[in-house]
């Protein structure tokens, strides 16, 4: 279970990070089809790159908390039933 854990707080880390990049980094950049004014395409790409890693880090956090509650919790029962 330690590992799972270890993946989950990576995953959590490396989206808080690409967030706050995001946020620093690209802050008023909205999809192209939305902005009322030329974009720089750096900016578009930055901010795509960006969401892409937080997207993947959020469901890969997701997956190893789900995946490492339920190890806990059939261990847990185990102990019970024991």
């Amino acid at each position: 279970m330690k590992a799972g854990w270890t993946i989950f707080w990576l995953a959590a880390i490396i989206f808080a990070v690409a967030f706050g990049a995001a946020w620093l980094l690209v802050p008023d950049v909205v999809p192209v089809g939305y902005a009322d004014e030329p974009q720089p395409s750096w900016a578009v790409l930055t901010a795509f790159l960006l969401r892409a890693i937080e997207l993947t880090a959020a469901w890969v956090a997701a997956i190893a908390f789900v995946v490492t509650f339920g190890a806990w919790a059939r261990d847990r029962m185990r102990r019970l039933l024991s």
